[in-house]
């Protein structure tokens, strides 16, 4: 039961982070939005016309991944791709202005940096528009990030892998990871896509959202019943220590292996912007469970991380302080 968990520890687990390091193995993006007002509909088609009023570039997929744990006061490094391009030096600079090593980012002529471009006028996303090449990186470049991973795991307290589909997360990846894991005994996080849901197996915790764990455990999820048979089908099919699945406004559910069910209400007081929510939802956990909490306390932790970020709009992280403060 919710209230059967210690704030106490959960600060005491906080208090840690800056003494942790995670490692990020993900797909790269760069998230940019165009920031504006609307006045009328244009008279060639009906659309609204956005006055832009500001632009920003930020770290977006596993790299807000990476964001949210400096902004969490722990520290990390990311593994993954980008182009040979000014994207692509721009991704690099917003990992210098948070002081992140960028060893493990590996440039690719293959590709160019994904990019998302968001419009948002008051407050409300207008559209999207995406730049980027998915689909198997070329073997040099994955034997890259592989050397990297097997020279430096050995200095990280935990591993998140973030999975936006761009073509990082791959067999040859996984496996030579999990070589890596066992050798070393980390938990593996894991922000999965359905697509690649049997690469994951052996994980330590998988975190699908409501959607993405109906797609992965082919049950509809309808009641409690379904969302237990849904997360058990899923910790069976994986092998994995426990499933958290991120369920919006309903909160979130934690399943253990021999455990009931345990179900965690959000905290959200306003949901403004869900972007980046599952990448907060991830980096809290890990550092969670890197820090000594067990599923159920580490899960409660991502809770309250999330509630903060979604009550705020764009690519958000949540900070140290701002926990404590909620949890007070």
């Amino acid at each position: 039961m919710l209230e059967n968990i210690s704030k106490k520890n959960l600060r005491q687990a906080i208090r840690k982070f800056p003494s942790t390091r995670v490692l990020v193995i993900g797909d790269i993006i760069v998230d940019h939005f165009i920031w504006g007002t609307v006045s009328r509909i244009s008279p060639e088609a009906p659309v609204p016309v956005v006055n832009v009023t500001d632009e920003s570039l930020l770290l977006g997929g596993s790299a807000n991944v990476l964001h949210n744990l400096y902004d969490l006061g722990a520290q990390g490094t990311l593994c993954g791709v980008i182009g040979e391009d000014i994207m692509g030096d721009h991704l690099l600079g917003l990992l210098d202005q948070i002081n992140s090593p960028t060893g493990g980012v590996i440039k690719s002529g293959d590709r160019p940096t994904t990019k998302k471009t968001r419009i948002v006028a008051q407050s409300q996303q207008v559209v999207r528009v995406d730049r980027e090449k998915s689909g198997p990186l070329p073997t040099e470049t994955l034997a890259a990030l592989c050397s990297f991973i097997e020279a430096n795991i050995s200095s990280y307290d935990a591993v998140i892998v973030s999975d936006y589909s761009k073509g990082v997360i791959c067999k040859q990846l996984m496996d030579h990871l999990r070589l890596l894991l066992n050798q070393y005994h980390l938990p593996m996080i894991i922000d999965p896509k359905p697509s690649h849901a049997d690469l994951f197996k052996e994980a330590t915790i998988i975190t699908p959202n409501h959607h993405e764990a109906e797609m992965m455990s082919g049950v509809p999820i309808v009641d409690e019943q379904s969302l237990f048979a849904a997360a058990a089908n899923l910790r069976k099919r994986l092998n994995s220590a426990a499933v958290l699945i991120t369920r919006g406004e309903a909160g979130m559910a934690l399943l253990e292996k021999d455990k009931p069910i345990f179900t965690i209400p959000t905290v959200a007081r306003e949901v403004y912007d869900v972007t980046g929510a599952g990448d907060t939802v991830i980096a809290s956990l890990a550092l969670g469970l890197a820090s000594g909490l067990n599923f159920a306390e580490a899960a409660t932790l991502a809770n309250f991380a999330a509630g903060i970020v979604v009550g705020k709009v764009g690519t958000a992280t949540a900070s140290a302080a701002e926990l404590m403060e909620l949890m007070a």
